[in-house]
């Protein structure tokens, strides 16, 4: 039996719901979810009020990487159709950040395939850093594989707010998906990142074949890390790659982790990420009134968003507003 108001009261003075309170949440039926969303709706207001972050990201480098995550579209281990192209020039990248600030987004990260880039790589993306940081009013991201603490000091001092690093899943359940680097390799770049200073930006991917236990998994992981922010991510299943033929989970059952996620996380930025649009359906407003405070405007790596246009109307629509660093 779940006493919501007995957690309404004791998650704001610091309460850690515990893997087996998690689990029960998650596993609530029908009759019960909406006192779940509407306790992660009332955590969610009463640290973050009305407020809506929004950011945008550009695949930057579109090459085939040499890991072989079972999930990803941009792996020489998978068999996809995509086009690869090597780094963006950095003026290429300053007018897509440009039209990222026009449609609404706030944050702007730079994404490149691959484990980590090369020397000259990694010096264009700094000059672009400070290029956007110029140009733009963009808190300004990047998701770029492993760093050093050298290289998270040179992307700070270039005006780097924050690195965006995925877990993907549970550490019991990373060695399925992913067989060319450890789970430990992904920790290490997040704690790199949190000591350089550096804001974190990291979350998973829902529907890899996980178990609700791997969620919470995660969840508890992230939260151990203190990351601020995590996108969630929903599978989109790819031809071509290993898990194409994968059944997404119900949008019902997305927005009850979320919700979950939310209890755990009360303070972190919560993130709608890749494939809200196909895994949420009709459903993603009542995900931003279930536990999610943010939202990728635009498009992802290698799938389509639907239109920026609609995902403020649909903040407006919910009373919620945008938030701005201006």
């Amino acid at each position: 039996m779940v006493c919501f108001e007995e957690l309404k009261s004791k998650i704001p003075r610091g309460y850690k719901l515990t893997k087996e309170e998690a689990l029960l949440l998650l596993n609530l039926g029908n009759t019960e979810i909406v006192e779940l969303f509407s306790l992660a709706n009332t955590i969610t207001r009463r640290y973050h009020g009305n407020i809506v972050d929004t950011c945008s990201i550009v695949n930057a480098k579109c090459s085939l990487c040499g890991e072989d995550c079972s999930f990803c579209a941009q792996s020489v281990h998978n068999h996809t159709n995509i086009t690869p192209y090597s780094l963006m020039q950095t003026a290429d990248l300053v007018d897509l950040a440009k039209c990222g600030e026009d449609m609404g987004a706030t944050r702007f990260s730079i994404v490149t395939s691959g484990l980590s880039p090369n020397q000259k790589e990694f010096g264009s993306i700094l000059h672009t850093i400070k290029q956007i940081k110029e140009k733009t009013s963009l808190s300004v991201c990047a998701s770029i594989g492993a760093i050093t603490g050298k290289r998270a000091a040179m992307l700070k001092d270039a005006g780097l707010t924050r690195i965006h690093h995925n877990l993907e899943t549970s550490k019991s359940f990373f060695a399925s998906m992913c067989s060319t680097h450890t789970y430990e390799q992904r920790i290490n770049t997040v704690r790199i990142a949190k000591e350089s200073g550096l804001e974190v930006c990291s979350g998973g991917i829902i529907g890899l074949g996980e178990t609700p236990a791997d969620r919470i998994e995660l969840a508890l992981a992230l939260k151990k890390l203190n990351v601020d922010a995590v996108p969630i991510n929903i599978i989109t299943p790819i031809a071509g790659t290993g898990l194409e033929n994968i059944v997404p989970p119900s949008p019902l059952e997305i927005i009850k982790t979320i919700a979950v996620y939310r209890l755990i996380l009360p303070d972190k930025s919560l993130l709608l990420a890749g494939g809200r649009e196909s895994g949420l359906r009709s459903l993603q407003s009542l995900a931003l009134i279930s536990g999610a405070n943010g939202i990728l405007l635009g498009n992802y790596l290698t799938t389509k968003g639907q239109s920026p246009q609609k995902d403020l109307q649909m903040i407006a629509d919910l009373g919620l507003t945008v938030h701005s660093y201006v």
